[in-house]
């Protein structure tokens, strides 16, 4: 499988890199096509509710606990993801993020939001699906953690930042993005196996990666939200408000197989949550995956 995944990319990576240069618009869809390849290779198998709009600027907002998410993202739409700084400097994992024009955001520099808002403005107003994980870090798999509304403050700027006009490119919308990790070789995942497909806390990627990629082919379930006018909210607050309601409803609706639109309570936590914690030594992480 490895091996398959190394014939696949690499012949393909100058291939995206001249599109970047020569045909904006193919360099949007190409990746698109790259990763439901790798999604087939990988034995991912995609149950998808909703679709993403293709005739908008459209900001996803998603759960996030796997590096699986990536795939099952790309294969789902032409997207960019926005990112932390760190993963601009994990080799290999650097190149695929750049040649996919991910949106790096230093987390450190409070300065940064500024630039981010710009070029992901610039990036909604060029039309772009951005994909914003919004808890700002991965989990178990059985769970929503708390979207950080400030991670929204590129997407919502206020006024001051770039003339507080992401909701203001004409015709961008919001649309949520539930994944659920749903069944191993068609037998379902149980709570307590379902953080086999999570990469979260301290886990390397190189031995988690090879270990869930034996185990056998993954459904994965993905419920798309309905598209929402991104002016149609006050602010980052009441944007990441809406999001996270609907995210954690869906997450939990296809963790009990339930249909869409079946009413439920999910409890958002009450306390605050904690600074995102960066995982062990990412620049460490990173020179290992090679």
């Amino acid at each position: 499988m490895l091996a398959g995944f190394a014939g696949l990319t690499v012949p393909l990576l100058p291939v995206q890199a001249a599109l970047l240069r020569l045909s904006p618009r193919l360099a949007r869809r190409f990746p698109h096509w790259y990763h439901r390849q790798v999604a087939r290779l990988f034995g991912l198998r995609l149950e998808i509710t909703g679709a993403v709009r293709r005739d908008a600027p459209v900001l996803l907002v998603a759960n996030h606990s796997s590096w699986l998410d990536i795939v099952v993202l790309s294969a789902l739409a032409p997207v960019s993801f926005v990112a932390k700084r760190e993963v601009g400097s994990w080799p290999g994992v650097r190149t695929l993020a750049h040649l996919q024009r991910t949106v790096f955001v230093d987390r450190d520099r409070r300065t940064a939001v500024g630039e981010t808002a710009n070029e992901i403005i610039e990036r909604l107003a060029a039309g772009d699906a951005i994909v914003l994980f919004a808890e700002g870090t991965s989990s178990d798999g059985n769970r929503v953690l708390p979207f950080r509304t400030s991670l929204f403050a590129a997407a919502k700027p206020p006024a001051r930042v770039a003339g507080g006009v992401a909701g203001g490119v004409p015709g961008a919308v919001v649309q949520t993005v539930s994944i659920v990790y749903k069944r191993l070789h068609g037998v379902p995942l149980t709570r307590a196996e379902r953080p086999l497909t999570g990469w979260y806390g301290d886990m390397d990627l190189p031995p988690h990666a090879w270990e869930l990629l034996k185990a056998g082919p993954v459904d994965v379930s993905i419920t798309v939200g309905e598209p929402v006018p991104l002016d149609d909210f006050a602010d980052r607050k009441a944007l990441a408000r809406h999001s996270e309601d609907e995210v954690r409803a869906n997450v939990l609706r296809l963790l009990r197989g339930l249909p869409p639109g079946i009413p439920v309570e999910p409890v958002r936590p009450s306390e605050p949550p904690p600074p995102p914690r960066k995982r062990r030594a990412d620049a460490e992480r990173g020179g290992r995956m090679v």
